[in-house]
């Protein structure tokens, strides 16, 4: 009551935000009969100069109202569109770092300009993100001739681009892209060698366009770039075969909200016997029983033409949030494995973790974040706790007059399908165009063949296409055309209403299901009534349909059985709407919950991720490893004389034996001091000192490079190992919670201790490999050949697991001191088998 007198007297926070803006609007457009007087050649000049102001102190805020008026102005003399006063309101809550929600057809695309160009004059960059490849290179092309015409320079990052290429683009002012390739490009930039090759600025200012779809919906999934592993992939088929004579409740239990399934007793026997096994939950068994789960998930759980689907004999995964498709994206932890074994198609090598980050942690590394959408609000709290991103609605140009009819329910899927051609028949008849969403491949094909059988023409959008998709969408608002699609196919494009169309009633919004998310619905709802056009939508539900059936309340269904209501006869109430709006607020929380719990995991990882690569980018860009070479000295001989030390003499016994082997071991020191005793911890660190600098002086010119090699080739391997030791120790943490201990905390203490051990392996092996690499000293004209030969770079398979990628090299470093020739140690085995191992 408090909070609505509170709103009711000074408005909401939302209220006040646009409230303070109007000062700064009538500033624009103030400015506006000045800007228009101006030569299109005073516009980059002008640009040049305000870039210089900001180079000089000037803040940005103090700039604004000319920047806008000025872009604005560009933007009639080069696209003919005029910024509306509702657009500049966007631009200034953009550049403010919030969320502009903003309903569609409101021009998204044209308001990015503004905070774009004014940022852009840090000339540190600004990345604009989208969802597709077509709508980057789209955006890209259209907006770049206004940034063009201000003398700014944009570049494009799209899937298949070289090095040279990338690096070009982020170094102009304004780079579009995708969010997977501006992820991928960051995992790959910390996997170079030297500094020449990384292609990525500093991260300064990005805006997420379309940033629910990017910030949430594709939260859960991170981006991994992984090698393939050495196991074997036989095991897939083999469990593959006993799957089909295992019977739920008997054998198995599933859990369809969830997604998983357990095994009863009488299952476990059941798998022991067909796999000739004694106890399935032997330590010596435990592959057997995560493969046996898995396979019970592929062939239960995840359904063909709805989760992923086969196309030239491979799996590819369909997105549930957009229903396009996604090659060169795997389900992890052997599950695409199993579904390769199920569908009978070749099964590929599982992966190896190479590089991994989320995008909630990819996206917080920016110093300035903005986004736009047109659904935002109902995940305005996940994005203040996740991002620190608030979200500010933005009034429409002119007022909504979509009508929103209540949704019709029905008992079965069939009356309900049946109820929605009939519809479209109607609809179609008298002109009226009819966009109908669809969560699934399978669903749209369904409706598709009642069409058929109606003879009613109509277009399917299966996401396969960006640009024939787009055409398509763009064509679904003329008269009569019946338009098919996943509930977000075609976002980014308007529905531009053909002739006629208005007194129809406008575009038709036809839902065959409720998503899990309102969100989504309300972005279908959106794709009719744009900038005060008429249009309409209504949601065909049956109580079979997946959200129904699994969480709302059973109370719906016995009071559909008891009103005794007639074959295809619908229930069309607020109430029912209510309850169904309620079970997705519990499918959203739940979610939330989901990606949180991914989020605090990779907290853990995430903290680790920033020591290595901090690491890593300081061993590049340094001209000199000396400082850390000598760091990474000291901390060993602190660690290996620790206990020696805090021993008393009397008790040192065993030490004394252990502690020169340990140094032996590590820096190949008997062959220059004596340890038949202990030396001292000067007399050890010196003895090293000796060996690196016979090192510095064999290898002369190449010597940095020698260090960097090593340092990076070591801190690469051994982290690894570490991803792999981190995945295993998430897969079984959450048993810990049976022992009354927080699987989390667990996580976070046990993950410590690893990257401890890893970070003591790192400096172990850096030395073991210094102190014993020798290098016989070349004739002089050889002397260049060595030095390019160092930087030669050697290919590494790897794959992509996040996003639109195809398998591609990761280009790694590689001394020619002969890792295939016999070692310089004079062992007489190869180097990579011997000093090199």
């Amino acid at each position: 009551m408090i909070n609505f007198v509170i709103k009711k007297v000074f408005g909401t926070q939302n209220d006040r935000y646009l409230k303070s803006l109007r000062p700064v609007i009538k500033q624009i457009n103030d400015m506006e009969p000045t800007i228009q007087a101006m030569q299109d050649e005073d516009f980059p000049a002008r640009i040049a100069e305000l870039k210089e102001e900001v180079a000089n102190g000037t803040d940005l805020q103090e700039i604004l109202p000319e920047v806008f008026a000025l872009v604005r102005e560009a933007s009639v003399r080069v696209l003919g569109m005029r910024h509306y006063d509702v657009q500049l309101i966007g631009g200034c809550a953009l550049h403010d770092g919030k969320i502009a929600e903003m309903k569609t057809g409101e021009g998204k695309t044209l308001v990015a300009t503004l905070p774009v160009v004014l940022n852009a004059l840090t000339g540190k960059g600004v990345h604009v993100i989208t969802v597709n490849d077509y709508l980057a290179t789209r955006d890209a092309e259209w907006m770049g001739q206004l940034y063009g015409f201000l003398g700014l320079t944009t570049g494009i990052i799209v899937h298949g681009l070289t090095d040279e290429d990338r690096k070009a683009a982020y170094g102009s002012d304004i780079t579009y892209g995708t969010n997977n390739e501006f992820g991928f490009d960051y995992l790959r930039d910390n996997m170079k060698f030297y500094k020449e090759q990384l292609v990525q600025r500093p991260h300064h200012f990005a805006i997420v366009d379309e940033v629910d779809s990017i910030l949430i919906d594709e939260a859960r999934t991170p981006l991994i770039i992984s090698g393939a592993s050495e196991d074997s992939t036989a095991l897939y088929s083999q469990i593959d075969t006993i799957v089909p004579s295992l019977k739920e409740e008997t054998h198995y239990t599933m859990d369809e909200k969830a997604r998983s399934v357990a095994l009863t007793d009488e299952g476990v026997i059941r798998v022991e016997q067909l796999l000739k096994i004694d106890n399935l939950y032997d330590p010596t068994n435990i592959t057997l029983q995560h493969h046996v789960l898995q396979a019970l998930k592929a062939h239960k759980i995840f359904k063909r033409d709805v989760d992923y689907i086969v196309k030239d004999g491979q799996v590819v995964i369909v997105d549930e949030f957009t229903g396009r498709l996604m090659p060169g994206r795997r389900f992890s932890d052997g599950l695409h494995q199993a579904l390769e074994a199920k569908e009978g198609v070749k099964v590929e090598a599982e992966n190896q973790t190479l590089a991994s980050i989320t995008f909630q942690n990819y996206f917080r590394m920016y110093e300035k974040l903005g986004g736009m959408t047109g659904t935002a609000d109902t995940e305005a709290v996940e994005f203040q706790q996740i991002y620190n991103l608030s979200v500010c609605s933005i009034p429409t140009n002119r007022p909504m007059a979509r009508k929103d009819f209540p949704d019709v329910i029905y008992r079965t899927t069939r009356e309900k399908f049946n109820a929605i051609a009939d519809s479209i028949a109607e609809l179609h008849q008298g002109g009226q165009p009819v966009l109908v969403g669809t969560i699934s491949i399978e669903t749209s094909e369904l409706i598709s063949q009642l069409l058929k059988q109606r003879r009613i023409p109509h277009n399917v959008l299966n996401a396969k296409h960006h640009e024939q998709e787009a055409q398509i969408v763009a064509e679904a608002g003329q008269k009569g055309h019946v338009t098919i699609a996943t509930n977000m196919a075609g976002r980014g494009t308007d529905i531009v209403l053909g002739e006629g169309v208005k007194k129809a009633g406008g575009l038709h919004i036809l839902g065959t299901e409720r998503h899990e998310s309102r969100r989504i619905d309300n972005q279908l709802r959106g794709r009719a009534g744009r900038q005060g056009d008429p249009g309409s939508s209504r949601f065909y539900l049956s109580l079979e349909d997946d959200l129904m059936r699994l969480f709302a309340s059973e109370r719906m269904s016995n009071m559909m059985q008891k009103l005794g209501m007639d074959e295809g006869e619908p229930i069309e109430n607020n109430m029912v709407s209510k309850a169904i709006e309620n079970a997705q607020k519990r499918v959203e929380g739940r979610n939330f919950e989901i990606r949180k719990t991914l989020l605090d995991y990779d907290n853990v990882m995430n903290q680790q991720r920033e020591v290595i690569y901090t690491l890593r980018r300081d061993i590049m860009m340094n001209e000199s490893q000396e400082e850390l070479i000598q760091e990474f000295l000291s901390d060993l001989m602190d660690v290996l004389y620790e206990e020696w030390n805090a021993t008393k003499p009397e008790d040192r016994g065993e030490l004394a034996e252990a502690l020169p082997a340990q140094l032996d071991e590590i820096f190949n020191l008997s062959a220059s001091i004596n340890l038949e005793s202990v030396p001292t911890e000067e007399e050890a660190h010196k003895a090293v000192q000796d060996r690196l600098a016979v090192l510095r002086d064999d290898a002369k010119e190449v010597y940095e490079d020698v260090l960097r090699y090593f340092l990076l080739e070591e801190l690469d391997r051994c982290w690894k190992e570490h991803l792999l030791n981190m995945d295993h120790l998430r897969e079984g943490i959450g048993l810990r919670g049976y022992g009354q201990r927080d699987p989390k905390q667990e996580y976070k203490r046990e993950g410590f201790e690893l990257f401890q051990d890893m970070l003591f392996r790192i400096r172990e092996n850096v030395f073991k490999a210094l102190t014993r690499l020798r290098i016989q000293r070349p004739e002089e004209e050889e002397q260049e050949i060595l030095r390019d030969e160092f930087r030669h770079k050697e290919e590494t398979n790897v794959t992509y697991s996040g996003g639109e990628e195809d398998n591609k090299p990761a280009k790694r470093a590689e001394p020619k001191i002969g890792r295939n020739a016999p070692c310089p140690c004079g062992s007489g085995k190869k180097y990579k088998k011997c000093c090199g191992a």
